[in-house]
């Protein structure tokens, strides 16, 4: 593989990096070879390391002194933390649509993405499903206008990804889940409905949470 756009170079080989960890390729507390990943992707040495450091700050890898970078670990801990967080930052998200959108073809693009989830269910392809399930937020960040909290999520996506695509594969049958949940959501937008907004949003977190524990207790 050579990368061509000098200008998302480091990007790409994060982007590259962090889903083989996120499929699991890479496993926990596995160390990242920078040589053989230079090689690997025909990069310099010093693009890789800018890589892990991104990786380290959506936590995705950590960087020890003197140890050289590895893949982190996911404990129930680590879920819970981060699940309490995302939680919250959702329900913010969610807010800002409901109260920002003003026309009906505002909404169009959440449509579009409810109808791709649907068919990647029908599929069975988890990959595209994860990844359209977070395209939810980035078509939702410019009704909020928040550079904070559109950078905080982009962080915070990589290690939910993780997550909930772990979870995924144990239990397909929970993309199902996820859509009725989307429906429920996108309705309470549609009725700029704050406080129903909070409630899909807080089970929605609080099952996913349930859902990547249970996955764990089974490796």
């Amino acid at each position: 593989m050579t990368f061509k756009a000098p200008d998302s170079l480091v990007e790409q080989i994060a982007q590259h990096l962090a889903e083989r960890i996120i499929r699991g390729e890479l496993k926990e507390r596995e160390r990242i070879q920078e040589l053989k990943v230079t090689q690997e992707l025909n990069v310099s040495r010093g693009s890789v390391r800018e890589a892990l450091l991104l990786l380290e700050r959506r936590h995705l890898v950590v960087i020890p002194p003197r140890r050289g970078a590895q893949v982190s670990e996911l404990t129930p801990h680590h879920v819970k933390s981060l699940y309490a967080l995302v939680g919250e930052l959702y329900i913010l998200l969610g807010r800002c649509v409901a109260e920002r959108w003003r026309e009906d073809s505002d909404l169009d693009p959440l449509r579009a993405i409810q109808q791709r989830l649907v068919s990647h269910a029908e599929r069975g392809d988890i990959g595209s499903f994860v990844e359209d399930s977070f395209n939810v937020m980035h078509t939702a960040f410019p009704f909020a206008d928040n550079p904070y909290l559109q950078e905080t999520l982009e962080n915070l996506i990589p290690a939910v990804s993780r997550a909930y695509h772990l979870a995924l594969e144990k239990r397909k049958t929970e993309m199902g889940r996820f859509l009725a949940d989307f429906d429920a959501l996108l309705a309470a937008v549609i009725e700029r409905n704050q406080q129903r907004i909070r409630e899909v949003l807080s089970a929605y977190s609080a099952h996913n949470c349930q859902m990547v524990l249970a996955a764990l207790a089974e490796r």
